[in-house]
């Protein structure tokens, strides 16, 4: 008798329970099966579960094998001794004035290329925002430098700069200046590259302000008019606000591209060895790997850069969660 009662009790508790508003509650079985171990998630394990383990031995992996090889003194193609770790790599690299000079120059160029493209893209955002004629046809054209690669714009800019023909020197000497050794000057050097550089980003901050534009509503200019409020004052005070989000996520991905210009910089002179004055991490790590075969101190660099990027993902990441858009 009381092995029925306990099977009639297990039976009732597995059925769906009706709460008194009439409404269902699940049982423990519909509950477990929108867990881990539900039919949906383990019929998708071969889809996705290769592929994620893939990419975490070929990513996440190598960057963990990098982070260890640089805690040895490894040079050349011999062996990792992994017995000894120290942070020698780390210790030379902040004793070395060319890593020092790198990293100067890194940091320059990542503030002087963001905050220029920022400022650029949004006075032409807000320009062609004004409903400006051709607009499509001035926004495809702006923005068409940036579907180029880091190697035609060297090249092209190389000609623009060239000291006897260059386009650059030509139109300042209409002005009684120049001609001037962009490339070969190291004072220089970091200027012409910045600017370059903007000439082919600066189109992704245009269109990224001008989304953000177009997503205030007209209301707002309206009620600024009204006010007696000048356009100047209206995009500072009202409009420039409101782009906070548009800036963030422009700069994040304008960093990014910053801390990848080496294909840029090898491009202009064919070799590992940029024009004097352009040096950067990303330049000294491959030459150190390459050409001088200091695998545990182009580690080092690499890792030192993985965090600069960690640096300056890792806030941004933090602001879309609190935003509630992760």
């Amino acid at each position: 008798m009381r092995g029925k009662i306990a099977t009639f009790v297990r039976r009732a508790l597995r059925r769906k329970r009706v709460r008194a508003d009439g409404g269902e509650v699940a049982s423990a079985d519909a509950t477990r099966s929108d867990g881990l171990l539900s039919d949906e998630f383990t019929s998708s394990l071969p889809y996705w579960l290769p592929p994620f383990i893939l990419m975490g031995l070929a990513v996440y992996g190598a960057i963990l094998w990098n982070l260890l090889l640089s805690f040895t003194d490894t040079a050349g193609f011999q062996t990792p001794n992994y017995a000894n770790l120290d942070l020698e790599m780390y210790t030379r690299a902040f004793g070395d004035p060319v890593f020092m000079g790198a990293l100067q120059n890194t940091f320059a160029l990542l503030i002087a290329f963001t905050l220029l493209c920022l400022v650029v893209g949004l006075l032409v955002a807000v320009l062609v925002d004004q409903g400006i004629r051709y607009e499509n046809t001035f926004r495809t054209i702006y923005l068409l430098p940036m579907a180029l690669s880091f190697v035609v714009t060297a090249q092209f800019w190389l000609w623009m700069y060239n000291k006897q023909n260059g386009l650059v020197n030509i139109v300042l000497g209409v002005f009684g200046l120049g001609p001037y050794e962009w490339i070969g000057n190291p004072s220089l050097v970091l200027g012409a590259v910045v600017f370059a550089l903007i000439w082919q980003f600066s189109g992704y901050a245009m269109v990224v302000y001008l989304a953000g534009l177009r997503a205030i509503p007209t209301e707002q200019f309206e009620a600024a008019r009204v006010d007696g409020a000048t356009t100047l004052r209206m995009y500072w005070r009202v409009i420039v606000p409101q782009l906070k989000g548009a800036t963030i996520s422009a700069s994040v991905v304008l960093m990014v591209f910053a801390l990848k210009a080496f294909d840029f910089l090898y491009s202009l002179t064919g070799s590992y060895y940029p024009p004097k004055g352009s040096d950067i991490l990303a330049t000294m790590m491959v030459r150190q790997a390459f050409v001088a075969n200091n695998r545990a101190y182009a580690a080092a660099i690499g890792i030192m850069l993985f965090a600069l990027a960690l640096v300056i993902i890792a806030p941004y990441l933090l602001y879309q969660y609190r935003a509630g858009e992760l």
